[in-house]
């Protein structure tokens, strides 16, 4: 009896000792949030310095240090299409002080990449939303086609014989195109180049014949009259370009929304989370940032943590879509 009486106490003393450590780490995390942040903080963007990507992040980590007082450092690391940046992120302390700054080629890989040690779904945190914009379907002048109508008919007189340029396999420039070529059952061939920038020779010489490229990239084309755009691939015309129709006005429910947000670890406190998306959203109403992304052709893309989260997983199934009928498998 006087055993189990012993046991009994021991279990309790543990129990006591556990809610308290754990009661202690909660206090903990309760002060750390409360005085984040106290030392900069890292912004990791998993693509090269100098592209869309890495400017968009720099504008934002410029007004997130005026917002919370800490610099924001940019910070490249690239590889595997952005993924080393994503596990770097995923296997850091969950502080607050190590964020990623990412968009579609994360999502593209959820179904794209077979053997990632990491979930990106799972392992992350969405904090905020930043900015979105379409890509731009463009062909060359000497393409006898102005509509997306009359390339899909176009088309179809000529199976398999119009190429398809891409920034390389797997990116939101190729699936764009595999998606179209999918909702619309005609038959192109893929031309994957290294950069969407290195097609443009061919694609202006009608060597390639058209290409679903980010809309920051190929404008200036389209404006000098060296290539003519179709259609954007938001869902309704970009209000920048409303002369271009949506693809979606002939193709019903086709979408390619390029995005960018910031992410957190798995475990990152709520308080911090809240706090980095309140200086965000507060960010995205600054006129100086406003201008810099009109600029750019985006717009603030303001989110909670949720709708972000929601917004991802809308974004991971539509271009798991396109990834399994182009048949993409990256190891």
């Amino acid at each position: 009896m006087l055993a189990r009486a012993n046991v009994g106490y021991v279990l309790a003393l543990a129990l006591g000792l556990g809610l308290a450590l754990a009661a202690t780490a909660l206090s903990q995390c309760a002060v750390q949030a409360a005085d984040y942040p106290v030392r900069p903080v890292h912004l990791l963007v998993g693509l090269a310095a100098g592209g869309g990507t890495d400017a968009v992040a720099r504008i934002v980590a410029d007004k997130l240090s005026e917002q919370l007082g800490q610099r924001f450092i940019v910070e490249n690391r690239t590889g595997m299409g952005g993924n080393l940046a994503n596990e770097a992120v995923i296997n850091s302390a969950p502080d607050g002080y190590t964020l990623l700054f990412t968009g579609p080629n994360s999502t593209i890989s959820m179904s794209a990449y077979k053997k990632l040690p990491f979930d990106f779904q799972r392992d992350t945190v969405p904090v905020a939303g930043i900015m979105r914009f379409p890509n731009l379907m463009v062909v060359p002048p000497s393409l006898p086609v102005t509509t997306v109508q009359e390339f899909i008919d176009y088309a179809k007189a000529n199976p398999g014989k119009l190429s398809m340029a891409s920034s390389g396999n797997g990116t939101s420039v190729h699936l764009s195109a595999e998606m179209f070529k999918a909702m619309t059952k005609i038959d192109m061939v893929h031309v994957p180049y290294r950069g969407a920038a290195a097609a443009y020779p061919d694609l202006m010489t009608g060597k390639v014949h058209v290409l679903f490229d980010n809309i920051t990239g190929v404008i200036e084309a389209v404006r000098s009259g060296k290539l003519r755009a179709l259609g954007v691939t938001t869902p309704t015309r970009w209000p920048s370009l409303p002369e271009i129709p949506a693809i979606a006005e002939t193709v019903s429910g086709f979408e390619a929304t390029i995005w960018y947000g910031i992410f957190a670890p798995k475990g990152t406190p709520p308080e911090i989370v809240d706090m980095l998306n309140k200086a965000a959203n507060a960010a995205l109403m600054d006129r100086s940032l406003l201008a810099r992304f009109e600029a750019l052709q985006g717009l603030p893309m303001p989110m909670s943590s949720r709708e972000l989260g929601g917004f991802v997983r809308n974004d991971v199934e539509r271009w798991r879509k396109a990834v399994e009928f182009a048949g993409v498998s990256i190891e």
